[in-house]
């Protein structure tokens, strides 16, 4: 049974970092894509980073070089560390986990299962 836990949202000024954590559980980490993504009120769930099994990193166009995905194997855990954050990076956050191959395009429908959001403002 697949658990994901996601913390560390909350409120930051624009040009302040935030580290959103995801708490794993039910799969062999590191064996499968694990993706961050996000939603706006109103606007479609966006894919925002990747984790392929090989090690691949991909970001939306709108997050590189300002975010970072990573994974911690032994603590099971995947982190989204969010620097100079916009307005505009105001949403939900989702953690989700997919099978073993990922596009590279971040696709929502890649992926399976779905912690159940932390909330991120930036004003």
């Amino acid at each position: 049974h697949v658990q994901l836990v996601e913390s560390g949202g909350g409120s930051v000024q624009a040009g302040g970092s935030l580290r959103l954590s995801c708490a794993a559980s039910g799969f062999t980490f590191g064996s499968v894509c694990v993706g961050w993504f996000r939603q706006a009120p109103g606007k479609e769930r966006e894919g925002t980073a990747e984790f392929s099994p090989n090690g691949r990193t991909r970001y939306h166009d709108s997050v590189k070089g300002r975010f970072t995905i990573s994974q911690d194997n032994a603590k099971k855990s995947v982190f989204l560390q969010m620097n100079n954050l916009k307005p505009e990076d105001t949403a939900t956050y989702y953690c989700a986990v997919g099978g073993r191959i990922c596009s590279g395009w971040i696709l929502a429908e890649e992926y399976d299962y779905w912690g159940q959001g932390t909330q991120v403002t930036v004003s």
